[in-house]
């Protein structure tokens, strides 16, 4: 297992077509030892899931700046679970109101990462979440 490194899967689900963030935290992600599965933009969160699955991540973050996350969130972890791929790590970012977190987190959503967050805590978060993912294999 020491050799095995952790793939990550980033989306931008839905209309959104500003997806600078989701290309800065995927480069900080490769750069930090991670293999890094970018989908590109308009992605439906059945396309995500499947694309997830495929390609066996550890982790799918969404990037949402449209404020349909609390929808993106819900069905990604929904298809997750019909999928019997529901211990596959969802973590996000992008504009989300702090009032959403908690529901968020409810979902099963890891954590999220708003403006200002560092690449650095992203990477941290992934490797300790991931960690304890394979500990359960």
């Amino acid at each position: 297992m020491e050799d095995r490194r952790i793939r990550v899967l980033i989306a931008k689900p839905g209309m959104d077509g500003h997806d600078r963030g989701a290309k800065v935290v995927a480069r900080a992600l490769r750069d930090a030892g991670m293999e890094v599965i970018y989908t590109g933009l308009r992605q439906t969160a059945d396309m995500i899931v499947n694309a997830a699955i495929q390609e066996d991540v550890d982790a799918i973050g969404l990037s949402v700046l449209s404020g349909a996350h609390m929808h993106y969130f819900r069905e990604v972890r929904q298809l997750l679970t019909e999928k019997n791929a529901d211990d596959i790590i969802v973590f996000g970012g992008g504009i989300i109101p702090d009032q959403d977190l908690p529901t968020l987190e409810e979902l099963g959503v890891g954590k999220v990462f708003t403006p200002g967050a560092s690449t650095e805590d992203a990477a941290a978060y992934l490797r300790e979440a991931v960690a304890k993912r394979w500990a359960k294999q």
